[in-house]
């Protein structure tokens, strides 16, 4: 039976509030997740898009929000942004200096109703986070460097990704596995080979003339 490959849209490359309204209200529907990227300026370079904006997304769309803090402090703003309506919230290890708040940053996302997700960088490997692969709903590999849109896919978090979906397998953990970065019509297959869940795309749908086909071609329909 072919594997139901779920699509998470990137705010991304979307440059202004009102182009992004419009560009929510042209893919629901069409697609699983509305990817949020939160960057704050600190943990990359960018700053993007802030509670308020997802609160206003929310308010007008049915879209379901994978709100993905690129933070240094995200367990500051865990409630605000479950408060704004986020249905997953996902951290980045990278963020923690000490690990115990991450277990701590976890548990409040749980307690806030909404999924819990853990980021990690191309340089992280999956020992690192190994650990807390119980206790989450999500695992998001980076393959990209985060903060900028349109970056190559990084091959090699394919073996990281192969190696989530054993653990996965072995232990009988529930974690969906998601990608980040790079992903197009070439790349969608093999991170979906490896074990991939769900793709999160930017360029490659926003700027595609058939933005339907564009999904549905990541879907492997």
């Amino acid at each position: 039976m072919k594997k139901d490959v779920l699509i998470s849209v990137s705010t991304d490359p979307v440059q202004d509030y009102q182009s992004l309204i419009d560009y929510v209200k042209d893919i629901q529907g069409k697609v699983d997740f509305l990817h949020c990227d939160v960057m704050d300026g600190i943990f990359v370079d960018r700053k993007t898009i802030s509670a308020q904006m997802i609160n206003n997304i929310n308010a007008n769309s049915s879209i379901m929000l994978d709100v993905h803090l690129m933070c240094n402090e995200p367990l500051k703003s865990i409630k605000e942004f479950a408060k704004a309506g986020a249905n997953i919230i996902t951290v980045h290890y990278e963020a923690f200096s000490e690990k115990d708040k991450l277990n701590k940053c976890i548990d409040e996302i749980h307690k806030s109703d909404c999924l819990a997700g853990l980021a990690f960088n191309p340089s992280t490997s999956i020992k690192d986070i190994k650990v807390y692969l119980h206790k989450l709903d999500l695992v998001l590999a980076m393959s990209v460097v985060p903060g900028k849109s349109g970056q190559k896919f990084m091959t090699d978090v394919l073996e990281k990704i192969k190696e989530l979906d054993k653990i996965r397998r072995e232990n009988s953990f529930k974690y969906k596995i998601e990608v980040d970065g790079g992903i197009n019509p070439e790349t969608a297959p093999q991170a979906v080979e490896a074990g991939v869940d769900i793709l999160v795309s930017g360029s490659y749908i926003y700027q595609a003339k058939d933005r339907e086909l564009a999904i549905k071609t990541l879907k492997g329909l």
